[in-house]
């Protein structure tokens, strides 16, 4: 065992025989006991492909294999290292035929839902559409179907969403199509209904490792305990006082359930935090002091008492981003730590970003907004990329379901379920299908014409993407193939506003100039530039390389301003927590019929507080403002609860360094008006 392990540490590692819930404090070293403990099993003679460590975010689970690949070498390879919804795809993928599921079925983004339930209530809102995205998300993260909401609907409004979910439920059968929420809930039942299965898996996991457990839903749970057999033993690593996503189904009930289901279960507590000065955990530890406690601890650091956390009151929001940038400017002149990698801004709600965007601006300071939507995320680009990807590859069944309804072609629900049908008897692509000698004989023939048109349509395409070669014949084919399919107009049909459909076009036209900046001139293939004449189809081939463009763009030496969400996990040696006022943190809705703020509500708030002060490690400022804008007009603001639980006493600055400054200066210019002439 590394000599730096603490004996808590040490003690979770070596624990393998039995249940175990790691209580990991903030920065107290979690991945390095999780990896270890991966290491720690294999050398006990577990097989790699036996152990299954689930996470709760890609970049962790990236993070975990590469530290554990560090420990045993390419055996980490062989480990199941992956979140929640990555194990659901591959449950699905190998096994979800039991459940009528082909294995090519297609994964939905929040925007597709949006769309198709827009379809499925007959209504052009996307508000009212997203509305019955988030109950029906709910209803399903509480292990519900369309038929059991139904049944315990007690408004006429969840019966009205009830029934949407049902035609909801029927669209992704026809289109042998899954939303995230599927890659949970599906699985659970997979492992619930079918013994086989359950039991396939259950001798194939020897070691269950949950990381960030303390964020789990009940049906995440129940598919956990589905997984693990008799003698499969299970470490929960979490803290009870990061729990921050109870508004997306996580509870703190799991953590409650644990000794009850597991009554063997040894609690192991990893108090000693390695980021944070002690004067930034005795803040942390002061604040989330009052909430209840599943399992008391305390975090304590080794790295010195630190400088005092600084508390600054302003006069609005403008003032506050001043201050902000004036401490950060600061800072760069006093601090070893010096990039603006080193910076954060954390913040509870979006909109606040604004403010704080324009005086980095202004200042030409760069910066990134953390957790934001990616430009190749959006849905008009993914819907383009979609037919990019099928002009590569043909048997592509997921961009062939996209491509073929964006933009609506005629083709129904029912001629779409059919084909999928058609295709997975015949152990064909969907691409493939079109093409069959058959297929009239499964379809009526209308139906069979209109596939067929596609079908043509899509080898035209491929066809003329081959052979359209440099920047000026690349312009005109993607002209060309958005007027053949209507795009700019299924915009304009399906936005809310005209400005709406005109922003995602300008999106498009943008797409569109990427493309063709790789056709002719430089080219950035992601290892060197290169000046070559390229066609569109070949450029197409390069779309895999986004990621890891978007990845080093991540890399880059920028101040980082996140939402309190989005930061957790994450560390910054300098972190500034602002807009810290009633109203906003914790967060009260002003929307007519809103929650009433619950004591659930304002310990969940106090949490994410907790999250957002263990960020910092080695200065943290704290700033709120006498009035916040709401709407179009400036509303008094008191500082948040929470400022005065972190009982800072004499580590809080009420002044305004340039007001001091200012006041020097002027208490100087007196001294020398009033001095003798003659005098120094």
């Amino acid at each position: 065992m590394p000599p730096s392990m603490n004996p808590a540490q040490q003690e979770a590692v070596n624990h393998l025989h039995g249940p175990c819930l790691v209580l990991a404090g903030a920065g107290s070293g979690k991945t390095r006991v999780i990896t270890h403990k991966i290491a720690r099993l294999i050398e006990a003679g577990l097989r790699p492909g036996a152990v299954l460590a689930i996470t709760f975010t890609n970049k962790a689970a990236a993070e975990m294999r590469e530290r554990a690949r560090g420990l045993i070498g390419r055996a980490a390879n062989e480990v199941i290292i992956c979140t929640f919804h990555a194990l659901g795809v591959r449950l699905l993928r190998e096994d979800g035929q039991a459940l009528g599921l082909s294995p090519r079925y297609s994964i939905l983004d929040a925007n597709d839902v949006t769309s198709i339930l827009k379809d499925c209530g007959g209504t052009t809102d996307a508000g009212i559409a997203r509305g019955w995205q988030w109950t029906i998300s709910g209803w399903k993260n509480a292990g519900l179907n369309a038929a059991q909401a139904l049944a315990q609907a007690q408004t006429e409004s969840d019966r009205v969403t009830a029934i949407i979910m049902q035609r909801y439920e029927e669209r992704l059968t026809a289109w042998q199509s899954v939303d995230f929420d599927d890659l949970i809930s599906l699985p659970l039942r997979l492992l619930r209904d079918h013994a086989e299965v359950r039991e396939k898996w259950q001798r194939k996991i020897g070691h269950l490792l949950v990381d960030e457990y303390q964020d789990t839903n009940a049906v995440q749970y129940e598919l956990l305990k589905l997984l693990l057999n008799a003698r499969a033993p299970l470490t929960a690593v979490g803290d009870d006082d990061q729990s921050i996503y109870g508004w997306r189904g996580a509870t703190l009930e799991n953590l409650k359930r644990l000794p009850q289901d597991f009554p063997a279960l040894q609690v192991i507590k990893l108090e000693q935090n390695y980021r944070s000065t002690s004067a930034i955990l005795r803040a942390a530890n002061n604040v989330i002091a009052p909430n209840p406690k599943l399992y008391p601890k305390t975090l304590f650091s080794e790295l010195g008492e630190g400088e005092p956390v600084r508390v600054a009151d302003c006069d609005g929001e403008n003032h506050e981003a001043e201050r902000v940038l004036a401490r950060i400017l600061s800072l760069r002149e006093t601090s070893p730590h010096k990039e603006w990698r080193d910076f954060a801004i954390l913040y509870r709600a979006n909109h606040q970003a604004r403010v704080f965007e324009t005086a980095l601006r202004k200042a030409n300071i760069p910066y990134k907004v953390s957790g934001g939507t990616s430009f190749f995320d959006r849905a008009e680009i993914r819907d383009l990329i979609a037919w990019l990807r099928l002009w590569c590859n043909p048997d592509d069944d997921p961009a062939f379901m996209r491509a073929i309804t964006t933009p609506k072609r005629g083709i129904g629900n029912q001629t779409m379920a059919q084909l999928v049908q058609f295709a997975s008897q015949a152990k064909l692509s969907l691409f493939e299908a079109l093409f069959a000698h058959s297929l009239g004989t499964a379809l009526p023939g209308r139906a069979v014409a209109g596939l067929h048109e596609f079908g043509r349509l899509m080898n035209d395409l491929q066809f003329r993407a081959r052979h359209a070669e440099g920047a000026e014949a690349g312009r005109a084919f993607l002209n060309d193939w958005l007027e053949s399919i209507g795009y700019e107009e299924h915009l304009k049909q399906h936005e809310e506003t005209q400005q709406a459909a005109a922003a995602r076009w300008a999106n498009v036209q943008d797409f569109c100039d990427w493309i063709v900046g790789r056709c002719g001139g430089e080219i950035e293939d992601g290892t060197n530039v290169m000046s070559e004449r390229r066609s569109v189809l070949e450029v197409a081939q390069t779309i895999a390389l986004i990621t890891s463009l978007k990845e080093k763009e991540q890399d880059a030496n920028q101040i980082t301003l996140s939402t309190l969400h989005a930061s957790k996990g994450l560390e910054w040696p300098h972190v500034m927590l602002v807009g810290v006022v009633e109203g906003l943190l914790p967060f009260q809705s002003d929307a007519e019929g809103a929650p009433p703020m619950t004591a659930q509500r304002v310990e969940e708030e106090r949490r994410l507080m907790y999250v957002g002060i263990t960020r910092a490690q080695r200065s943290l400022q704290v700033s709120w403002s006498r009035q916040r804008k709401k709407g179009r007009s400036h509303v008094p603001a008191l500082p948040s609860r929470f400022i005065g639980e972190m009982a800072l006493n004499h580590a809080t600055t009420r002044e305004d360094p340039r007001e001091k400054l200012k006041a020097l200066r002027a208490e100087f210019a007196k001294r020398a008006a009033s001095a003798p002439r003659g005098n120094a």
